[in-house]
């Protein structure tokens, strides 16, 4: 049996002497490094679409296609206890009061939401529409009277929910807004700006 020594796998390191190779390898270094950099992800769980997705409305004669829209929901067994929908007028403003905003919570603890049409006046469903003043939130909503706001689903599933709705909702001072052509198509928790 042969014995080598310990500076058998040793290799003497050779330095670069081939000029137009080191211009490669550092041109194709720098390729790669501007390619990743370049690849930026964006993350913030909002979509930005003008697609099939919206929620849209009349709210005191003036159209809106609302920002910010969410459909969240919640319940046991995979069913849907909760759910609320909501959106804001425009876009967050990089300072300043935020836009006025409307949303509508259903419950149905026990139970499960399924398409179906919701209204008020009743216990297990509220809706809202919020001004935001300097001074506060003025709040416009359907426990202040036995105003009538109603909710068609169509249809409802861990992937979205689709439906129409109108009524109208009342402050303190017994002003009324009257919220009419109200149409939605969302993904289940996902951000939807117009």
């Amino acid at each position: 049996m042969k014995i080598l020594s310990s500076r058998a796998f040793l290799t003497k390191a050779k330095p670069i002497r081939n000029p137009s190779g080191s211009f490669w390898a550092i041109l194709c270094l720098i390729m790669i490094i501007t390619c990743l950099s370049a690849c930026s992800k964006k993350d913030d769980g909002v979509v930005e679409t003008t697609g099939d997705y919206y929620l849209r409305a009349k709210v005191g004669g003036k159209a809106i296609n609302f920002y910010k829209v969410n459909f969240q929901g919640g319940g046991n067994d995979n069913r849907f206890e909760h759910i609320v929908i909501g959106g804001h007028e425009t876009s967050y403003p990089a300072s300043g009061p935020v836009s006025p905003s409307l949303d509508f919570e259903i419950w149905k603890i026990g139970g499960n939401i399924t398409p179906g049409t919701y209204a008020t006046p009743a216990e297990n469903m509220i809706a809202r529409y919020a001004i935001q003043k300097s001074d506060g939130t003025l709040i416009y909503n359907t426990s202040y009277g036995d105003d009538v706001f109603t909710v068609k689903i169509e249809a409802i599933s861990k992937t979205g929910i689709k439906g129409t709705f109108s009524g109208t909702v009342r402050n303190l001072a017994g002003e009324a807004i009257s919220i009419t052509d109200g149409t939605f198509n969302l993904p289940y928790e996902t951000i939807i700006n117009p």
